[in-house]
Order: C-alpha cells, then sequence, then structure tokens
C-alpha cells in the first residue's frame, strides 16, 4: 500500500481508505447501503489492515451514530493502528442545536462521537457541511480547543465551495486557528467538477482531496451499461435521488472506455476508475466501500500498479465536459491558458 501527506500536515494516510456508510443499516439511504454489523465489520478491518488499509472514515449522521458505534466494536483492541476519521454537522434530529457547527454543537458532537466510537481521539475531525448560520471564526475556534485538548488531531472539511473554504482557511491564518489539511470530496470519472476550482485550490493551499464515492454513486461498478436496463439487485433503484446527478451519455461514453481498458488490461471496471483517481493531482486517498469481502477485495486491486498513459488519456477524453464560466477561457482560449496552465501541466513541470 502506497501512503501519502495529507496535505500540508505530517500526518500519512494510505492511498486507499475504507468507508463505513455500510455499517449499521439505519434508515432509508444507509438501510439500502447495507447493514454490516459488528462482528461482519471486524473481518472487514482484519482485511483493510492486512492490505495496509489503515484510514476508516464515518460520520455521526450514518445509520443515525450506529456505524460509528459498529466501527468502534470492529478497532477495539486496535487502535493505535488505526486512523480514525468522522464527520459532523449535517442534522442528527429535528430540535435546535441538531445540526449545524456551533461551538456547543461541535463539542457534543465531538464527545458523542468519542462514545460511540469507545476512543479517547479522534484522528481526523471533518466538517460535514458548510454552516452558513454560525461565524467561521466561532467555528475554528471550537476547533481549536478539541485540538489542545487532545480529543482532535487534525480538521477537515467536506463538500465546501470554493470560497468557503478559502475564506475558513484565511480567518485560521490571521487567528493562529488549526487550519483544515483534507477536503473530503465526490469526483468521479463520472463527475469532475472537483478539477475546477477546488483542486487547484487544493494544491495553492495544502488541502488534500479525500474522495468520496469514487465509483460515480455506483454507476461505475461495471453493471450499468447503454442498452440495457438498470439490474433489479443494484442499489440505486433506492438511492440514485440521495446522490449526484451523472448525464447518461457522458455515463455510457465513460463505461465505453473503461470496457476497452479492461479488456486490455485484464483489470476490472472498478479498480480502473480507482486506479485513474489516483494518478489525480491533490488525491490523497480514496474511500472505498464494501459490504462483502468479495467487493473489498477487488477494490483493493486498484492499487500496486498504474494505467498505462494512453490507457490515462483515453479516460480524460472520455470523461471531459465543458466547464462552466469562469473556468472554461482557462481551458480553451490559449491567452487564458498561458496564464493559467492546466494544474497538471504546472505539477509535472521541473520547476514544481
Amino acid at each position: 500500500m502506497e501512503y501519502r501527506r495529507l496535505g500540508a500536515s505530517g500526518l500519512e494516510v494510505p492511498a486507499l481508505s475504507f468507508g463505513a456508510g455500510t455499517f449499521g443499516g439505519r434508515g432509508p439511504l444507509f438501510g439500502a447501503w447495507g447493514d454490516t454489523d459488528a462482528r461482519e465489520a471486524r473481518r472487514l478491518v482484519d482485511i483493510c489492515l492486512e492490505a495496509g488499509v489503515t484510514m476508516f472514515d464515518t460520520a455521526d449522521v450514518y445509520s443515525d451514530g450506529a456505524s460509528e458505534e459498529v466501527l468502534g466494536q470492529a478497532i477495539s483492541g486496535r487502535r493505535d493502528q488505526v486512523i480514525v476519521s468522522t464527520k459532523t454537522g449535517l442534522p442528527t434530529g429535528d430540535g435546535p442545536g441538531a445540526a449545524g457547527t456551533s461551538r456547543a454543537r461541535l463539542v457534543r458532537a465531538c464527545e458523542d462521537a468519542l462514545r460511540r466510537l469507545g476512543t479517547d481521539r479522534i484522528d481526523l475531525l471533518q466538517l460535514h457541511a458548510f454552516d452558513a448560520g454560525t461565524p467561521i471564526e466561532e467555528v475554528l475556534s471550537a476547533l481549536d480547543d478539541l485540538v489542545r485538548a487532545g480529543k482532535v488531531r487534525y480538521v477537515g472539511v467536506s463538500n465546501f465551495s470554493g470560497w468557503q473554504l478559502m475564506k475558513s482557511l484565511a480567518i485560521a491564518d490571521r487567528y493562529g486557528r488549526p487550519r483544515y489539511v483534507a477536503h473530503q470530496v465526490y469526483y468521479s470519472l463520472a463527475g469532475r467538477d472537483y478539477e475546477w476550482e477546488l483542486m487547484p485550490l487544493g494544491a495553492d493551499q495544502g488541502v488534500g482531496a479525500l474522495v468520496w464515492s469514487p465509483l460515480g454513486w455506483g454507476r461505475l461498478t461495471g453493471k450499468v451499461r447503454r442498452g440495457r436496463p438498470l439490474p433489479v439487485q443494484s442499489r440505486l433503484h433506492r438511492t440514485a435521488d440521495y446522490g449526484p446527478p451523472v448525464d447518461d451519455e457522458l455515463l455510457f461514453r465513460v463505461v465505453d472506455a473503461l470496457d476497452e481498458i479492461a479488456e486490455e488490461t485484464g483489470r476490472t471496471v472498478p479498480q480502473i476508475a480507482i486506479n485513474w483517481l489516483l494518478q489525480r493531482p491533490t488525491v490523497c486517498s480514496v474511500i472505498i466501500g464494501a459490504r462483502t469481502e468479495e467487493q473489498l477485495r477487488q477494490n483493493l486491486g486498484a492499487v500496486g500498479w498504474t494505467l498505462a498513459p494512453e490507457h490515462l488519456a483515453k479516460l480524460d477524453a472520455a470523461s471531459t465536459v465543458t466547464a462552466p464560466y469562469p473556468y472554461f477561457p482557462y481551458r480553451r482560449q490559449e491567452g487564458f491558458a498561458r496564464l493559467n496552465p492546466p494544474l497538471e501541466t504546472r505539477m509535472s513541470s521541473p520547476a514544481a
């Protein structure tokens, strides 16, 4: 397993992490994802550790906290071997104080997560969404206190826009608060919006990407293809409306390219889709999920090899879409591109 620095921090994380969204099985969304119990989860954790996957990601909103509980039981007795990442901020109830990232909510959410996980610290605490109702200074002050108390080691965010993340980093610098070192983002061959602003921001500010849903919300598993009905057993029947939308023509263009490369390389469609992500700038770790040992072992096969340049080019071409304003001039017009060359070009140059 390859390990990478998480953003500008000293924390080393595996190129693949395990997402515990399938643990617990409570509610309409997470119940459709999976209902892995503690015994099954412990076996999946065993397989991960054998392969060098040491980071496990969850959230308080996953299965109403049951995901954290099951993960805590699965890592019991080997806490020092793992990196625990969890998230908070999304609503966990209807009452006042049950959503957001106010000081009161963050302190309570951290204490609740520590109890459910059965641990004394969270290695990476991420804000699950931007809270427009709480001053950023208050959020960062509360996180600073949690870090100083030893309850949190590193802080990050998830699903922030560019201005939200940049403003937060600027305020952290102004007041000497902990900087966000990670941004958990949606990024896949079926959805490359991350590249337009968040990727160059991450490269400039030292914020590493943790990728969620690398298979396009289940669309890049190799089971969804042009001209065929959605498989009866597909989770998309129940979960499609919860996830990011994907244009059908884009999806099938990508799947066609993945199928061609799979035939040429002998790799599976999911392995190729994940390996492509691991070659992208700022990506520190791709979060994989699995309900079964077979699924997990297949996803673990995405590392230890690298797609050939011609395969990367084929996937790039199949998945490219026209960027919205103000990004498209920098991609399509020579004068704009001269002033602001693509990030991939800059990072591969000798001066980078």
